[in-house]
């Protein structure tokens, strides 16, 4: 049963985003602290997703988020009154994978919930790869929705798994960061900053570089966008 680590210092919304989720089938766990929630994130994993709210005491969400986000891949659903874009932009770009802004829907955060764990499963599915041309050794396992290469898979976000399947199915073409937003087909990016873009690059570089063991083969166009090009050597 998927394990869920609701952060929500509400005890209303709290208990009622519990109730729907319990009753969705999943298994939540509620927080009300940041910084306890910390602690039980990293003592009482492993964890399916987070529904993570912005204010919270002891630790704040963006923070709680980071701290996450450092050492795991696991899917964070943030929701939160808060909604302006500096916030929603901010949270995007420590890693949150979607976003919802109150007041919602229980409904719609068990729809959410249920969304990123099925792309999260997806994952591990490890059904066969297959080697993309002009990448220099990079496979795609659709099925899975995973990437890697040589043999090595990435550990990726949703997000990032999606763009770097984008800027690989192209190499070598110059994407701009409104064409890489759009590809994420996620209503959380809607209505910010297409800057957001330049944070998820920032990982998939860190990543990237260690797993080839060089400089990152995503490459900035200066005032366009990002592409593509194979590892040196490939």
């Amino acid at each position: 049963m998927s394990r869920i680590l609701v952060v929500e210092d509400d005890p209303a919304i709290a208990a009622l985003l519990s109730d729907y989720l319990a009753h969705a089938g999943l298994k939540p766990e509620t927080c009300a602290d940041g910084l306890q929630a910390w602690q039980l994130f990293e003592r009482a994993g492993p964890w399916s997703a987070v529904v993570l709210d912005l204010m919270l005491p002891g630790l704040d969400g963006l923070q709680l988020c980071q701290r996450i986000r450092a050492g795991s891949a696991v899917p964070i659903l943030m929701a939160t009154a808060r909604i302006d874009e500096f916030d929603r932009l901010l949270g995007l770009e420590i890693g949150a994978d979607d976003y919802l802004c109150k007041p919602y829907s229980p409904r719609e955060v068990v729809a959410r919930v249920r969304a990123l764990l099925r792309r999260a499963e997806g994952r591990l599915v490890g059904q066969a790869a297959t080697e993309l041309p002009g990448t220099g050794g990079f496979s795609h396992d659709e099925a899975g929705q995973r990437l890697g290469w040589r043999g090595q898979w990435l550990n990726l976000t949703p997000v990032e798994y999606r763009l770097l399947r984008s800027l690989l199915q192209q190499p070598g073409r110059v994407f701009e960061r409104a064409t890489l937003l759009d590809a994420l087909h996620a209503d959380a990016f809607r209505d910010v900053s297409d800057r957001v873009i330049d944070s998820h690059i920032k990982n998939l570089r860190r990543k990237l570089e260690a797993l080839l063991g060089q400089a990152t083969a995503i490459q900035a166009v200066y005032g366009v966008g990002y592409r593509f090009t194979p590892p040196l050597g490939a």
